[in-house]
């Protein structure tokens, strides 16, 4: 999918650095080069999710530099991407993270995918006072640890499971109980509780509410649990093939519940995919889907059509809430970097504190912890072989269905 782009590749440190430019600067000019690093996982377990990262933020960049840079404190500025592949590995990442701050001198940071590894990350970029953005963790944990360089676009997990938990108590009035059922990962553990959290609040009793150990290759045992429970909806949380496998053992178990929910399985289209039919249904939460329709945007892309007609176009697949964040952090990270004036890393950080600006993603103004404020996320469903918002009303485009 991401064989488009093609990059300057050196071997160092046993790990392969990937230089990402309109052109490479010289020693005369690399002051007027902004250098973005980016610990990736491009092999291992996540690779599936590091490889959206790098796909759009090529994309981002080719069109950042096709349009000659950016303007900063009178000058014009190329942009270079310098990434690493720390093959899903958190021990790894931050070392990486490290190298690139010290030895290639990049001027800021974007997060890996998922909470666990960007929190590692961030405490590398605070040791060294880096900024950092992080597109793609959304667990208050990571932003609850003092850090001050750290700031993230995906807003808090809190809002997704009350909206949800609200809407389909109002659309099926005969649910009455929810199995939950988590991956003990930071990302999928805290979507987990808060949903407990969510279902009591709406008036709905929680009749199994456990974990499951990264790396598990059989649910059947807690399955079975569920299936005793009877509960009208099951939620399960953890990553694409965690989810995938889960929802094959139900229905292998004869598992059934007028409501299943896979956070965040059908916001990507690889659980689709490697579902089929099984697939039909399910419900989710994500940050954004591509039907918003914000203009006027700051940014490489000004409107939500104009950057969903370019991603289509290169990648002839529809993009989901991780490119979406990702490609926006980067225009949020340049407006930063404009708005300072320079590079200078504590003016950047500064300039990000205050950000509060338009994308195409949607609006972005970070909490005293460096996180997006809340908004309305949306709710989504497979529905046949598409993907339907259920909610926020203003973009929805189908009504909510029960599983057969």
């Amino acid at each position: 999918m991401f064989g488009k782009f093609k990059d300057t590749a050196f071997v160092a440190a046993a790990a392969v650095a990937l230089v990402s430019t309109a052109s490479l600067p010289s020693a005369a000019n690399a002051a007027d080069v902004l250098r973005i690093g980016a610990p990736l996982a491009l092999t291992g377990g996540l690779a599936d999710e590091g490889k959206k990262q790098e796909g759009v933020w090529q994309l981002w960049l080719d069109k950042v530099n096709a349009n000659g840079g950016i303007k900063v404190g009178g000058k014009t500025m190329k942009v270079e991407l310098v990434k690493y592949d720390y093959q899903t590995d958190g021990k790894r990442a931050g070392q990486l993270a490290e190298k690139l701050v010290t030895d290639d001198k990049v001027d800021v940071l974007m997060a890996p995918f998922g909470s666990g590894h960007t929190k590692i990350v961030a405490a590398v970029a605070e040791r060294y006072q880096v900024p950092l953005l992080a597109c793609v963790a959304s667990s208050e944990s990571v932003y609850d640890q003092g850090f001050k360089y750290l700031f993230g676009t995906l807003a808090p997990n809190g809002g997704m499971t009350d909206a949800m938990a609200v809407m389909f108590k109002e659309k099926m009035p005969s649910t009455a109980k929810i199995a939950v059922y988590g991956r003990d990962d930071v990302f999928p553990k805290s979507m987990a509780t808060a949903m407990a959290k969510s279902a009591e609040s709406a008036g709905l009793k929680v009749v199994y509410n456990e974990l499951y150990a990264v790396g598990t290759m059989d649910h059947s045992a807690a399955l079975s649990a569920i299936k005793a429970a009877s509960p009208d909806w099951i939620y399960m949380t953890g990553y694409t093939q965690d989810l995938i496998l889960g929802r094959k053992q139900m229905k292998d178990l004869g598992i059934e519940a007028p409501i299943i929910t896979m956070v965040t399985g059908p916001a990507y289209r690889e659980f689709t995919e490697g579902l089929g039919d099984l697939a039909d249904g399910v419900t989710s939460s994500t940050w954004w889907h591509h039907a918003t329709a914000y203009t006027g945007a700051t940014g490489v892309w000004d409107t939500t059509a104009g950057f969903y007609k370019d991603f289509t176009a290169a990648f002839k697949t529809d993009p989901d809430y991780v490119h979406a964040s990702c490609a926006a952090a980067a225009d949020v990270l340049v407006n930063a970097v404009q708005k300072a004036g320079s590079t200078d890393k504590t003016k950047v950080r500064d300039a990000l504190a205050a950000t509060d600006m338009l994308t195409f993603y949607g609006p972005i103004k970070f909490g005293a912890n460096g996180m997006n404020q809340g908004r309305e996320m949306p709710v989504i469903q497979v529905q046949g072989k598409d993907i339907k918002v259920l909610y926020p009303a203003g973009i929805a485009n189908a009504d909510m269905i029960a599983v057969k």
